[in-house]
This record gives structure tokens, sequence and C-alpha cells, in this order.
């Protein structure tokens, strides 16, 4: 395989402790991973070389938690809740109308440019959920749509009870035919826990078919006030829980010790990690998700971009980092982190070997991701700014200079 080394790095941040933020730094690909990374000046020679003009790097990021498979418009929601109308789920059925009347190659078509515009901002791993079909046949299409154009898939039937239906007979269809149908195409199932959406019985009954499947969980939890999201999540031990926005003391505890072992020591792939999605929060004008409370607990926390018509409709990890900086109090080193790494592990993607019962990744590929690190996959984001502090210090310009995904340029 040819080697491609990349130099004139000013700063790179690894996001590996034993390298941490790298001055003059340089990084070698091969075979679409990581297979050298240090200062320049002590780089091996390779089959192509390439400068990148002083400009700072870090790994691409890991968007986790995303909703990309929709038509329909939603403005007027949005006009009208920035006017002060109160956000609440229902609205999720405007996307569910529109989105049934779309044919699959429109479908598809919208999903690609999503996927596109996402990986032109910096993305290199993304995760899309299925919910805005909530029948059999259209929650299976969308979940076969999506796996063939993201790394991640997850049937999110449990969106929304659809308008006329039964709770308890929707339920059950979830559990039922709809998982069935759905299973072959997704790695994950998730649930919305939240008034006007699932109950907690309910939301327990959807997260243990999905796990008598083979998925693993993931739950919407906390995001239109306390509730019982996190208890369930942690108590089933999913690999995250969403939007955290409504936390007590109790529940920083729980998400803090999640994933301990015998002794009070961490056990990595284990813990349920609290994933913030400030772009939605901005959006739904809502309480800014606690995420340095939740790292003060000991948490492991994800930043996601929460793409979606409704209450988050933005890809840009670029805008997420900086506002987690500029508005939810994290360091720059704490938000890149959680976008890259914790993304990664709040899918179970940061290391080599699969956590007990988890399912391979939809990509096929075994390679660790989140991280600029040898035998890490080679994904990298590189900004046109000489330090990544500029994602905050310069908000909402497009620093994204050039992108590699699995070693090959992307954008």
């Amino acid at each position: 395989m040819s080697s491609l080394l990349l130099t004139g790095i000013a700063e790179l941040t690894t996001v590996e402790e034993s390298t941490g933020v790298l001055r003059d730094a340089a990084v070698v690909v091969e075979d679409g991973r990581f297979a050298w990374v240090g200062r320049a000046q002590d780089a091996p020679a390779a089959d192509d070389a390439r400068d990148l003009g002083g400009r700072a790097a870090l790994p691409g990021w890991v968007d986790s938690h995303s909703h990309l498979v929709f038509d329909g418009d939603r403005s007027a929601e949005f006009e009208a809740r920035m006017a002060g109308r109160d956000y609440a789920a229902g609205g999720i059925q405007v996307t569910t109308d529109a989105t049934r009347a779309a044919d699959d190659a429109g479908l598809a078509s919208l999903l690609a440019q999503r996927v596109r515009a996402a990986s032109a901002g910096g993305t290199t791993y993304l995760e899309t959920k299925t919910g805005y079909g909530l029948t059999v046949p259209d929650e299976a299409r969308s979940a076969a749509l999506a796996a063939a154009a993201v790394d991640e898939v997850t049937f999110l039937g449990a969106h929304l009870v659809p308008t006329g239906a039964d709770p308890e007979q929707y339920t059950q269809l979830v559990c039922g035919d709809m998982l069935e149908a759905v299973a072959p195409h997704a790695r994950w199932i998730d649930v919305f826990c939240e008034r006007g959406a699932f109950t907690p019985a309910q939301s327990r009954r959807v997260l243990e078919a999905g796990r008598a499947a083979g998925l693993g969980l993931r739950v919407h939890g906390n995001q239109l006030g306390p509730g019982a999201g996190v208890d369930l999540a942690v108590e089933l031990g999913a690999a995250s829980v969403d939007h955290v926005n409504h936390l007590s003391d109790e529940d920083l505890a729980r998400l803090g010790a999640s994933g301990t072992g015998a002794g009070g020591v961490k056990v990595e792939g284990t813990e349920t990690v609290a994933t913030v999605l400030p772009a939605c929060d901005l959006s739904t004008r809502a309480p800014l998700a606690p995420a340095k409370r939740l790292l003060q607990a000991g948490a492991t926390i994800a930043i996601a971009s929460n793409c979606n018509p409704g209450t988050s409709y933005t890809s840009s990890m670029n805008f997420c980092v900086g506002t987690a900086v500029l508005q939810m109090g994290l360091s720059l080193a704490e938000a890149i982190e959680a976008a890259t790494l914790g993304g990664a592990r709040a899918l179970r993607a940061d290391r080599e070997s699969l956590a007990a019962g988890t399912r391979p990744r939809a990509s096929g590929s075994e390679a660790p991701i989140g991280r600029i690190a040898v035998g890490h996959r080679a994904d990298l984001h590189v900004l046109d700014a000489p330090a990544a502090i500029h994602l905050a210090y310069r908000p909402g310009m497009p620093l994204t200079h050039a992108v590699w995904r699995a070693g090959e340029r992307v954008a």
C-alpha cells in the first residue's frame, strides 16, 4: 500500500493522552489508518507528501446523533417558536407526513446531499436515525436508505405515536413487526422517552425488545423536563442518553458512575455517554445541557448535531463545538474531545475490539475512530486557521479547509 506524509501542520490536536497537542507536526497515512504521528522533523519517508501550509488539524468530527432521512419543511414551526411558542414533540408528525409521501429516489437524493454537507464541514463518521416513517414499510425503507449512506443506523420507530394510533398498540408494533423489518439494516435502537412521546414503561419495552433482537441501546431523554430517560439508559446499559437538558443531582451522579466496575474503576466501553446537542438547545430556546457539570460528575460526554428539520437544521459540528465553548462553558480541549472521541464512545467505535454483545459497525471497518493515533482510522479535519481555538474565536466562519476520511480526501 502507498503511504502519504502530511506535513505543515502548525497545531495537531490528537485527542490522545500521550501526545496531546503537537506543534509543527506531521502524520503518515497508510492503508486507511494513521501509521505514524509526531514532530515534522522526525517524520519518516513516505511514497507521497503534501504540505498543509501551517494549518491546524484535528480528528474528523464524529456526529453520533442525527435525523437525516426526511422530506418536508418546518420553517414555519421554527418561526412560531422564535415568536414564543413552546416546543412540543408533536411537530414530528409534519415531517412524517412529508417523508411518507416522498419516493425512494427523492429521499435518497436528499440524504446524499445532507451527508455531503456534513462531510464538507469536517464530519468523517456519521450516525443517523429512522423515525420519520412510523409504519413498517416506511421505517424499513428509511433504514435501508440510511445504511447505504452513513456509518451507523439507529432504529427510532419509537419517535412519536402517529396521529390517531393507540399508544399501546403502536408500541407493540415497534417491538414486533417494525423491529423485525428494520433490524437487518440497523445497529442501534432508540426511544423518545418524554412527555408527548413514550412513557417510561413503553420505553423500557422498546429497548428490551431491541436488545433481544441484537441491537445496541440509545435513549432520547430529559429534554423537555425531568424524566426517566437517564435512569432507564443507565439501568439498561445504553451506550448513550441524548439531550439531557434537565438533570437532577441524582441524574448527574448516575451518569458519572455508569460503567464503573469492581473497585470503582471505570470499564471502558460500558459507560452511558451523555450526548449534548447545543444547536438544538439554541433552536428550541431550551436550557443548555449542563455539559460542564456532567464532566465534573465524572460522566463521559459527546457533542452531536441532532441535524433534523424541526429543532436543529444544521450538520455543522464546527458550530456545535464553538457553541459548546462559548455558551456551555467547556474548554476548547473538552469540546473537541466530546465531538470526536466522545462521539466515538457513544457509538462504541473508539476501540479495535467490539464491546460485548455489540454488532459489527455498519461501515464494515473495525479501525477505531475519534483520535489521531497509530492504528486509528485516518480521519483528519484540517482548518483554514493556525490553531483550533479559531472554531470559537471566529464563530460561524467557514473554517474547514480539507477533510480526509479513512485516508482518502473527501473535501
